[in-house]
């Protein structure tokens, strides 16, 4: 167990997520000052992180059916399993608290969202009676593309049931843009080479949770409408991490039209908590064993860099995890807490492992949720 601790250490010791120059993270970490701390295996998969960081009532049925379809993913990884049986127990499970609880489901949709919620309710009913028919058939290789379809259908149920922003941004950072609620964009990015497979490049999709992270989120959102990091190169890649977000020169970051660089405050939200903390660590916040709703669980998790020992140095620089939860034995991240999450890669995440320095961004899209951008007060 303390040969585990230690390699983490390392791992941490190596990982330098902060602004260029690039300088290795504190060493003095020891294993009681890790953020997370799990009482269950994470989750690592993207869309479910965002599924659950949702602002809903987590004690809706709904949340319940979620779980049972996710559960899939776990009985389909039982070395040697063929049987589907966990499949239909949560196929059964989900239908029969959709027809139990359906009006505790319609009530919870917020105003104005309710045709969107029971447009999705509908297709989850039915795409259920079509996944017993894929079990009954025995068509193992469907079971997971049919999981996934209905879990979409319930991401729309939840996002139906967020009644407006949740909480009121710090007026002392009316000066940043800000994301009240989710966007989601694409990343195109070309590689300098071909690679051995002749590849030259794919398309990421990336959702990015205001909800959580509305400065952090806000800061990447408005650099992308301003086509900041189009034709930017990558700036690292070390099989840790992939990031870039620097402009040319000595400049650390994006600057405004009064010739100031652009600083985002740390920010984080706190499993329990209703608003996020701000300009802390939570490891100087002495909360260093509570869970971040958005934590470093799944490969292509995105955060903004920042120097070292300056929790508030923030701006446009970027990076993704290219690791998938680094745990210790006892289930804390090291990350979590120390760097602020905006967001996550959800669609074409295997090319992260393809990219290196000198590969560019062609462009970062918005493609939904720009209405949740707000302008600073200052413009």
């Amino acid at each position: 167990m303390q040969y585990a601790v230690k390699q983490c250490l390392i791992g941490l010791s190596a990982v330098a997520l902060s602004i260029a120059p690039i300088v290795a993270a504190p060493p003095h970490l020891s294993p009681p000052a890790y953020a997370g701390m799990l009482s269950q295996d994470p989750i690592k998969n993207a869309n479910a992180l965002l599924r659950y960081a949702l602002p809903i009532d987590s004690k809706n049925p709904i949340r319940r059916v979620q779980k049972d379809l996710e559960h899939i993913s776990e009985a389909l990884r039982i070395p040697g399993s063929k049987s589907l049986g966990p499949v239909a127990k949560s196929i059964r499970s989900s239908s029969s608290i959709l027809d139990k609880d359906k009006s505790k489901i319609f009530s919870a949709f917020a105003p104005g969202s309710e045709a969107d919620g029971e447009a999705a309710f509908n297709k989850l009913k039915a795409g259920l009676v079509e996944f017993q028919a894929i079990v009954d058939a025995k068509d193992k290789e469907a079971v997971p593309v049919k999981q996934q379809e209905l879990l979409s259908y319930v991401g729309q149920i939840e996002q139906a049931m967020v009644k407006g922003f949740p909480f009121q941004v710090p007026s002392q950072y009316s000066n940043l843009p800000q994301l009240l609620g989710r966007a989601n964009l694409e990343m195109k990015v070309k590689f300098a080479e071909p690679r051995e497979d002749n590849t030259t490049g794919g398309l990421m999709k990336i959702t990015v949770d205001g909800y959580n992270a509305p400065l952090s989120a806000g800061d990447f959102v408005d650099l992308a409408k301003r086509g900041f990091y189009n034709g930017m190169e990558i700036q690292r890649a070390d099989g840790f991490v992939v990031q870039t977000g620097r402009p040319e020169g000595e400049i650390e970051g994006f600057v405004e039209s009064n010739g100031e660089v652009r600083r985002i405050p740390f920010e984080v939200m706190v499993e329990g908590d209703k608003v996020p903390v701000y300009e802390e660590t939570l490891e100087d916040n002495g909360r260093f064993n509570e869970q971040p709703v958005l934590p470093f669980n799944a490969f292509g998790t995105m955060a903004l860099a920042r120097a070292e020992f300056e929790a508030n140095s923030a701006s446009s620089q970027f990076f993704f995890l290219l690791k998938e939860s680094e745990l210790t034995p006892t289930g804390s991240n090291l990350l979590d807490g120390r760097y602020a999450v905006f967001g996550y890669v959800t669609e074409g995440q295997d090319l992260l492992k393809d990219l290196q320095v000198g590969d560019k961004i062609e462009y970062v899209k918005v493609t939904g949720g720009l209405d949740n951008l707000k302008a600073p007060a200052s413009s």
